[in-house]
């Protein structure tokens, strides 16, 4: 337990500055789901038949369905991807990292932007649930859902200064990216696996050519 600190300070470290931008916002994404992302209305019938307007906010997960479990995927997936490169997993996605963040952080701000369509259902928790019989009026957007949406971009813009600054990836497990990975490049698994198998150069004549000793004798000038 003493090591994971430095361990975990290590490997943030060895990310590069738009990998650690996309993890940061790829946490605040997670938690401003906790945030009020809908609002809705509602007309109380109590039971002395009185009737009065209230308001109520829920955030994300008071209003479960595929938008919301389709972000929460994504946070996590960008999280996962710069933990592997953190870690100095070698593999290759379609396009690169950066392409791939910038297909999550668009994602995310499509998805957001279909919830403005497409709005929940009312909730009756909070202050509407004890009261009565509420009839449900109105649900719109709260503050919260416009975090949500600045961090999809802030994770878009993260992947668009990967793919132009063109971060390389390891080309093997344990490569270090911020080095030219090629042969003779000593802080390079490259190097260390070419070390260890170099090449023989045979000495013996391919099949039809002449060595120098083989040579045939030239006969004296004319």
């Amino acid at each position: 337990m003493s090591n994971t600190a430095p361990r975990l300070r290590e490997a943030w470290e060895s990310l590069f500055s738009e990998q650690r931008l996309a993890v940061g916002a790829a946490l605040g994404l997670m938690l401003s789901m906790l945030l009020p992302w809908y609002q809705q209305s509602g007309t109380v019938t109590t039971p002395n038949a009185a009737t009065s307007q209230l308001t109520d906010s829920f955030n994300a997960f008071q209003s479960w369905g595929f938008v919301e479990a389709s972000i929460l995927l994504v946070a996590i997936g960008v999280i996962a991807l710069c933990a592997a490169r953190a870690d100095r997993r070698a593999f290759h996605l379609p396009g690169g990292d950066g392409i791939v963040l910038m297909v999550a952080g668009g994602w995310v701000m499509f998805l957001i932007f279909y919830r403005q369509l497409d709005r929940p259902s009312g909730n009756d928790s909070g202050v509407l649930r004890p009261i009565g019989s509420p009839s449900w009026g109105s649900v719109g957007v709260d503050w919260g859902i416009f975090v949500a949406f600045l961090l999809g971009a802030v994770i878009a813009y993260a992947g668009w200064r990967m793919h132009s600054q063109s971060r390389p990836e390891p080309l093997l497990d344990g490569d270090d990216p911020h080095t030219q990975p090629v042969e003779g490049d000593p802080t390079s698994v490259v190097s260390t696996v070419a070390a260890s198998s170099p090449t023989v150069v045979s000495k013996e004549p391919l099949e039809g050519q002449l060595s120098f000793e083989d040579a045939p004798d030239e006969g004296p000038a004319d």
